[in-house]
């Protein structure tokens, strides 16, 4: 019984797989937007009550293929911050940023089916939350890692922050870097939202005929907002 189950288990398992690479494969034909599960299901030889089974509606199939989209890139963000030395903070902040860089160029639909324009119909629910995460966590942990060690440095702000901004900063702060100052959790968002930008730019062919190919534009780019961090050379 129990070798009986894990082979349905098995089994399952691979037509899930099955039923997900061809959506990506539709993701990059028709967009988004254009995902039907009954064209799945003709693709793959499958009635559409049978597909039902394990993606009862497309809501739920981009749900699952937003997720994977968000943990493969968060894994390999992660892993590249790994391979870097814990207080080799600036070569941190460059590996990471690189390897976001890379994963979008290799997956551009799936990168834009996460971070580009929104699915009409589609409200992420919050089973994506914590996915989604993990490519910021591993960015403003590296401010957080360089704040702890004192060897953060940033340009002075100035003026403080107004409301609602110094409310949305602290809240940004105790989900994912606490104890650090809100001047500071902002400099690592505005450098999270230009990196998440350029690479846009890059892939939806925003730099076409000026800075592409964009590897020199975006080390150069990667290492300015180091600077904007105050992360130490």
């Amino acid at each position: 019984m129990n070798a009986g189950r894990t082979a349905r288990e098995r089994a399952r398992a691979e037509l899930t797989s099955e039923i997900k690479k061809e959506a990506r494969r539709q993701l990059g034909a028709s967009g988004p937007a254009g995902l039907s599960l009954r064209a799945v299901a003709r693709e793959l030889g499958m009635v559409s009550s049978a597909l039902y089974r394990y993606f009862p509606s497309r809501d739920e199939l981009l749900t699952a293929l937003i997720v994977d989209a968000y943990d493969a890139l968060g894994e390999r963000t992660e892993t590249a911050a790994r391979e870097v030395p814990r207080d080799g903070f600036r070569a941190r902040w460059r590996a990471v940023c690189e390897a976001v860089r890379a994963w979008a160029v290799e997956n551009p639909h799936e990168y834009a089916l996460v971070y580009g324009s929104p699915v009409p119909g589609y409200q992420a629910p919050d089973a994506t939350i914590g996915s989604a995460a993990r490519v910021p966590a591993a960015l403003f942990g590296i401010v957080r890692d360089a704040w702890e060690a004192g060897a953060l440095d940033p340009p002075p702000d100035g003026a403080a922050l107004a409301p609602p901004l110094d409310a949305q900063a602290a809240l940004v702060a105790d989900a994912i870097a606490p104890g650090v100052p809100a001047a500071v959790v902002l400099r690592a968002a505005v450098a999270w939202t230009q990196l998440g930008g350029m690479i846009s730019f890059e892939l939806f062919g925003h730099l076409a005929r000026t800075l592409d190919p964009a590897d020199a534009f975006f080390s150069y780019a990667v290492d300015r907002m180091a600077d904007f961090l105050g992360l130490p050379a």
